[in-house]
C-alpha cells in the first residue's frame, strides 16, 4: 500500500503542473488525500460512481475515475479544474498512480524476499527462483550492514538511508527488528575493508546528524552469491552484539575485526563461571581496586611495556613493577609473562561478557 504521504505529494506535484484540483478517496467515498477544502464530501457521489459499470463519470462539474490495481478498485479519484482538459488531467493522474501502486508492490515483494533470505527462512531452489522472477542478480558481491539507533527504528531512519544511497535499486533496505535497520549494499569488484569502512562510517554520520545520540553500525565480509546474504547478515548481528560488550568505545565495528571476543561470547554461562573460579580460586577481576585495573589496561595497550606504561601512567617505573609484583602474589600471574598475560586478559574479557549477560537478565 502507498503511503499517504507519498499520495499528497504526487496530487500536489500534479496539481503544480495543471491547475487542476484533485481528491484521492477510498471505495466509501472517505477522503485519503486532497488539495481540496476539508470540508467537503463526495460520500454519496463515490458510492454511486462505484456501483456503476463506468470507469469514469462526470458527477455535478467533477470527473471521477476508478483506480484499480491487479483488477481490484483501490481508490477513486475526483479532478476539478476549469480547463476542457479535465478528463485527460484524470487520466494522467489514473495513469501515475497505478504506476505507484506496481512500484510499491513490487518493492513490497523484493522487501519479504530479502528479510526470508536473512532469516534462512527459504530453500535454496526458491531462493534462486524467486530472485530470477524478482529480477535480482544472484552471482554479485554483496555485504550486509545492521544499523541500530538510540530510538526504536523509524521511517525516517529508513528513508534517510534510501536517500543516502540515491537510486541504486540494487541496493536493499529492510528491518527484521524495531531497533535495527539492515541495509544489503552490492559491492563493485574492486571494494574492499577500505570501502566497506568508508560506507558505514556515511551511515553513521548521516543518522547522528538526524538527530540520533548513539549510531551503531556493523558489518559482515563480503559474500560472491545470494545464497550467503544470511550468512553475512549474521556476521553482522553478531558484530553488534560483540561490540557492545568488548569495543563499547566503538560505534563501527567489522566482523573481521572481533579477534577472541567472537568465540568468547559463543562460550556458556557456566564454562565461564568455572573458568574464573579455577584462575583467580574464587576470587574475581572485579574484586581489584580502580588503580590496578587501570594500570592492567594501559599495560596492555602498550603491549606489555614497562617503561612506556609507567610514562603514560605518569609513575615512576618502580611502582609500575612494585604494582605487578602485587598483583602476582594475589593471582599467580605474572603479567610480564606473555602465557600468563594472555590468560589474564581473556579472563578480563570472559567476566566482562557475564557481566553484560547478567545485566540483559535484569
Amino acid at each position: 500500500m502507498i503511503s499517504n504521504q507519498i499520495l499528497q505529494n504526487t496530487i500536489e506535484g500534479l496539481k503544480a503542473i495543471t491547475k487542476a484540483d484533485i481528491c484521492i478517496l477510498d471505495v466509501d467515498g472517505k477522503v485519503i488525500t486532497s488539495t481540496m477544502s476539508a470540508s467537503e464530501s463526495h460520500e454519496t457521489q463515490v458510492v454511486s460512481f462505484v456501483k456503476s459499470p463506468a470507469d469514469s463519470q462526470e458527477i455535478q462539474g467533477n470527473q471521477f475515475f476508478k483506480v484499480f490495481d491487479d483488477h481490484q478498485l483501490e481508490y477513486v479519484l475526483l479532478v476539478r479544474g476549469n480547463s476542457e482538459d479535465t478528463h485527460m488531467i484524470g487520466k494522467i493522474a489514473v495513469f501515475q498512480i497505478q504506476n505507484l501502486l506496481v512500484a510499491y508492490k513490487e518493492r513490497f515483494d523484493k522487501d519479504n524476499f530479502i528479510k526470508s533470505l536473512l532469516l534462512d527462512n527459504l530453500l535454496l531452489v526458491d531462493i534462486y527462483n524467486r530472485a530470477k522472477k524478482l529480477r535480482i542478480e544472484t552471482e554479485v558481491r554483496r555485504v550486509v550492514f545492521t544499523i541500530e539507533t538510540t530510538r526504536e527504528r523509524e521511517s525516517s531512519t529508513l528513508d534517510n538511508i534510501r536517500r543516502l544511497l540515491g537510486n541504486n535499486t540494487k541496493d536493499f533496505i529492510t528491518a527484521v527488528d524495531e531497533k535495527s535497520t539492515i541495509v544489503v549494499k552490492e559491492l563493485d569488484g574492486k571494494d574492499g575493508p577500505d570501502e566497506l569502512n568508508k560506507i558505514a562510517t556515511h551511515f553513521h554520520d548521516m543518522l547522528l546528524e538526524d538527530g540520533d545520540s548513539r549510531v551503531l553500525v556493523s558489518y559482515g565480509t563480503i559474500v560472491d552469491d545470494i545464497r550467503e546474504v544470511s550468512k553475512s547478515y549474521k556476521e553482522a548481528k553478531l558484530a553488534l552484539d560483540v561490540g557492545k560488550i568488548f569495543f563499547d568505545e566503538k560505534e563501527i565495528i567489522a566482523y573481521s575485526t572481533l579477534g577472541i571476543g567472537r568465540l568468547i561470547y559463543q562460550l556458556p554461562i557456566p564454562l565461564c563461571k568455572m573458568f574464573i573460579r579455577e584462575i583467580f580460586e574464587g576470587k574475581s577481576p572485579d574484586d581489584f581496586d580502580e588503580e590496578i585495573l587501570t594500570t592492567i589496561n594501559k599495560f596492555f595497550e602498550n603491549n606489555l611495556n614497562v617503561s612506556e606504561t609507567s610514562r603514560q601512567l605518569y609513575i615512576h617505573r618502580n611502582t609500575l613493577v612494585y604494582r605487578l609484583d602485587k598483583l602476582q602474589k594475589s593471582t599467580g600471574l605474572d603479567l610480564r609473562v606473555f602465557e600468563d598475560a594472555i590468560t589474564f586478559k581473556i579472563a578480563l574479557m570472559v567476566v566482562k561478557y557475564m557481566n553484560y549477560m547478567e545485566s540483559l537478565e535484569y
